[in-house]
């Protein structure tokens, strides 16, 4: 009777302390054979569940726990079972625990985490699982992490009493791997376990705008906090973003209208991120126009999204040396900043400084579906097409890339890469600025001698670049430049493995691949500390469903079609100005088919094995043109090389290799593929020396003007 009155009188002292919500335990679950499965945040975790859990079960905690006087006593409140991971017989007291109907409770990652997020996730626990088939509860923890009872290091937040969330997920079941050796068995189930525990954390997520997403980062991480620092050396705070966003979220708002998609013509600054925000947290959609692309391509963009209005600052335009680009932008009205910023009035600065005492209140577009943002594509496939992403698809790529990768407060990503592309919009800008990393933005990846030195001189642990820029930034550094540097992540183009060597030759970092679009916002999959296979893209993201389709004359993977929260609302066409065409493939309504050939493994690694309008049909057989510059690349290591293609009368089309290497043969082409066991049909006829290989502002080949430039050929 006195162990009932302690864990009542306990449970409302908590609930009203931690302000403990709980969601997903008021439903009917069925306690006989239920293994409930929870993330370890910090020492109240345990305590937290046995109180609040809808029934009675018991937990399985180390022995050395018990040693504890303290702990001892907490213990006595619920029933538990003392096991030593060493003991072989650990598992087998577990198991029989579990067949005799009791539920448990268990952590699977085995140890309190210190990153924050989710650390290595033990085997033991996923092999109960599927040995006795037992029902799994997922259930989330949430801020505890951030009490003085966790053990998280560095600069993570720390409050006294932290709100606290205990969210359970649907139950699910863990089958018994088939076929194999034990240990082999053993090992796969507790791959399963570890995606239950990424995908757990995942959907646990709050439904949130990106305004609101800011918002809660500044709670959690304090207004003080600085952020962001650019190229002007100025560290800026949440308190100083939040001020930029209202304020240039007000001065967007009274040049335009309701719902009406505006550009944004901007270099990689702080104020243009809380440009980017702003806008649409006061009901527009922002549209990030990419100033790459000439005045041609950005009216093009202008016209497919219904653009009128174009927010610009002529500083930028002037150093950029854009001013003949804008003025071929006819029939956009181009505002500068300098200009409306002179013109907010005493009305303007006393409705910002009310923001910034009640911010929530300031938001007009609170709804996670509607469009957060409007990115162009590059026009591969002819005019730029105006992707559309809701502050659902941003901000859910986000918690899938949080899920499963261990960035902290202590990180400080270097990110180059502009913020028009979605590779550097979401990984380089609002995952850091959402997360509480520190973010310094840099104007262009171009400069490869510079990048390095901030890299060591801001001591940056967080790099996100293209196997282009990664390859001229490792040529140029200092080996003890990228001396902080944690994680490397490539992605937007295939990751060359001679830079991949370089890099761990020279600075001994792992490069994590990784796969998407801008239609997926962007990330799809990634390699990652954990799950991690060279030559493949990693496994897809958490609550990414994924279907492979034949493709005739391909026999290795077919065409990918996604579908899942990151996915975009839809398109904005040329030919159908500001008209969204919601995705659709032949997968279904809301299916994106990529138009990337994939073949997955029985492990989930993903290879991407090419484009299908990147594949040649020569004398009637499918030759890719990625491999077609593997070859040339092995042949001729330090230069850079494009395949493409031009008609041919007698063989359908004939592969056209343009190339920097003026010394590269056919001969040494066929050597090369010879030793790697290629058809010389991947051979190509023709082979042009070229000073430089066209780009795009991304870092991706051009592969557009390459085929202009066969066309020309005889």
């Amino acid at each position: 009777m006195l162990k009932y009155t302690i864990r009542f009188i306990l449970k409302y002292v908590l609930r009203i302390l931690f302000r403990v919500r709980v969601s997903g335990l008021d439903k009917d679950i069925d306690t006989r054979k239920l293994l409930v499965i929870a993330n370890h945040e910090s020492f109240l975790d345990g305590l937290l569940l046995g109180l609040n859990l809808p029934f009675d079960p018991v937990f399985v905690v180390h022995t050395g726990v018990t040693r504890n006087f303290l702990f001892r006593q907490v213990l006595r409140l619920s029933d538990y079972l003392a096991v030593d991971p060493a003991s072989p017989m650990a598992v087998k007291g577990i198991i029989k625990l579990v067949e005799s109907g009791r539920p448990v409770v268990i952590f699977p990652e085995g140890r309190i985490t210190v990153t924050g997020s989710l650390m290595k996730v033990y085997e033991g626990p996923a092999f109960v699982a599927a040995k006795t088939g037992a029902t799994i509860l997922p259930v989330r923890l949430d801020g505890a992490v951030r009490s003085y009872f966790s053990r998280i290091s560095g600069r993570a937040p720390r409050s006294l009493f932290p709100r606290i969330t205990i969210s359970a997920q649907a139950t699910t079941v863990i089958n018994m791997p088939e076929g194999g050796t034990a240990r082999q068995r053993r090992r796969k189930a507790g791959e399963e376990m570890r995606k239950l525990m990424q995908k757990m954390i995942f959907e646990s997520r709050p439904k949130q705008t990106l305004y609101s997403g800011l918002l809660e980062a500044m709670d959690i991480h304090g207004r003080r906090r600085s952020v962001v620092e650019d190229v002007k050396q100025i560290e800026y705070s949440y308190n100083d973003l939040l001020k930029m966003t209202l304020a240039l979220g007000r001065i967007v708002a009274k040049h335009s209208a309701p719902e009406e998609c505006v550009g944004i013509l901007m270099p990689n600054l702080a104020p243009t991120v809380g440009m980017m925000i702003g806008t649409s947290a006061q009901g527009r959609v922002p549209a990030m126009l990419n100033y790459k692309a000439g005045a041609g391509g950005m009216l093009d963009a202008c016209t497919a999204a219904k653009i009128r209005t174009v927010f610009a600052s002529r500083a930028f335009i002037e150093q950029a040396k854009l001013e003949a680009d804008v003025a071929g932008m006819t029939g956009v009205n181009i505002l500068y900043l300098e200009d409306l910023r002179e013109q907010m009035g005493f009305g303007d600065k006393l409705w910002v400084l009310f923001g910034m005492s009640f911010p929530r209140l300031m938001e007009k577009c609170s709804d996670p579906e509607s469009p957060a943002v409007v990115l162009f594509t590059s026009g591969s496939e002819g005019k730029p097409k105006g992707v559309v992403l809701s502050h659902r698809a941003l901000l859910s790529n986000i918690a899938q890339i949080r899920s499963i990768i261990d960035f902290s407060a202590e990180d400080k990503v270097l990110n180059a890469l502009p913020i028009f592309h979605s590779f550097g919009l979401t990984g380089g800008a609002l995952l850091p600025i959402m997360t509480g990393m520190n973010l310094f933005l840099y104007p262009t990846p171009l400069h490869y001698r510079v990048i390095p030195e901030i890299a060591y001189d801001r001591g940056c642990s967080v790099l996100f670049g293209t196997s282009t820029f990664l390859a001229n930034y490792a040529r140029f550094a200092h080996p003890y430049d990228f001396y902080r540097l944690r994680y490397v992540v490539a992605g937007a183009e295939k990751l060359s493995t001679a830079v991949r060597d370089l890099w761990f030759e020279k600075f001994g970092i792992r490069i994590f691949e990784g796969y998407g679009a801008t239609e997926t916002a962007p990330v799809l999959a990634v390699n990652t500390p954990m799950a991690y296979r060279s030559g493949t893209v990693g496994q897809f993201l958490p609550c990414i469903e994924y279907r492979l389709n034949p493709v005739p004359g391909i026999d290795k993977g077919g065409m990918l079609h996604v579908r899942g929260p990151n996915v975009m609302s839809g398109y904005y066409r040329y030919d159908n100005p500001g008209v969204l065409q919601p995705p659709s493939s032949e997968a279904g309504e809301g299916w994106y088919e990529t138009g990337d050939v994939v073949s997955v493994d029985e492990d989930g690694f993903v290879s991407i094995v090419g484009r299908v309008k990147r594949f040649a049909k020569v004398a009637g057989e499918m030759v890719s043109l990625e491999v077609v510059e593997k070859v040339a690349l092995q042949a001729s290591p330090d230069a850079m090389h494009g395949a493409t293609t031009q008609p041919d009368g007698g063989r359908g089309e004939a592969i056209v290799l343009f190339t920097t290497d003026g010394g590269l043969t056919r001969d040494a082409l066929v050597e090369s593929a010879r030793k790697m066991g290629v058809s010389e049909i991947t051979v190509p006829r023709k082979i042009q020396k070229v000073d430089a290989l066209p780009l795009l502002g991304t870092g991706k080949t051009d592969y557009v003007t390459l085929n202009k430039m066969a066309e020309t050929l005889q």
